[in-house]
């Protein structure tokens, strides 16, 4: 479809799946997109490299990276993610996910990257953020819940200049949030998403190939399973 450029969004790309299904969803849609990714002290660049190479083939007016530092290093920590604290194997069993909250968890993360992805919008002229969270398939992390999504979006319309002085109305949009992995990765495919370019895994080997047995990399290969359809990425033995 295409863009209008008075249909501006703003989309979240991490690099993984999820992220890069959302935005062909966003594109298809035919929203003008500008992706935003977070450099906030991850243990590693793989997502940042492949949130590259989805936004360089995704058709993406701008790809911004925003430089933060949720590690330890930088005041906060308390993530497998960030610091130096083993990421759980073995966690999820094939084709569901968990209740319990994993230290994979980072604190506020979702909250900082919408905060900031909500500025950028209000300086372009934006009024719709995408999100590739999933309340379904997940490692059950609090701010990847319905409730979570629409408390953001009323707080937006709250917090912004637009928004008071009724220049537009935000929205929060979480096209994934409902959905199972199987039905993302069907969804992705029909809308000619390559996988082969992005990047979930919580704890991947120094060349990047991915563990297979964090929430991450065992919630892919079930959804990928259950449709029926080959992951194209590498795993370990």
């Amino acid at each position: 479809m295409e863009q209008s450029q008075d249909k501006k969004a703003v989309v979240l790309l991490s690099g993984g799946l999820d992220s890069a299904t959302t935005l062909a969803m966003a594109t298809a849609d035919g929203y003008a997109c500008h992706a935003i990714s977070f450099d906030y002290g991850q243990r590693h660049r793989f997502e940042l490299t492949a949130a590259g190479a989805v936004a360089a083939t995704g058709g993406v007016v701008d790809h911004r990276v925003v430089r933060i530092d949720l590690s330890s290093a930088g005041g906060f920590g308390h993530s497998a993610l960030t610091d130096q604290i083993a990421v759980p194997k073995d966690r999820i069993s094939h084709g569901g996910g968990s209740e319990s909250i994993p230290v994979t968890y980072v604190p506020g993360r979702n909250t900082i990257f919408l905060s900031l992805a909500l500025g950028y919008a209000e300086v372009i002229g934006a009024f719709d953020i995408f999100i590739g969270v999933n309340a379904v398939d997940y490692s059950g992390y609090p701010d990847c819940r319905p409730e979570f999504i629409e408390a953001f979006e009323r707080m937006a319309n709250l917090a912004t200049a637009t928004a008071v002085e009724k220049t537009g109305t935000y929205a929060i949009r979480a096209p994934l949030i409902s959905m199972t992995k199987a039905e993302i990765i069907t969804a992705g495919l029909a809308l000619g998403v390559d996988y082969s370019l992005t990047h979930s895994c919580y704890d991947p080997a120094a060349d990047g190939t991915s563990c297979g047995h964090c929430d991450a990399c065992k919630l892919r290969l079930a959804g990928f399973a259950t449709a029926n359809a080959t992951d194209p990425i590498k795993y370990a033995r």
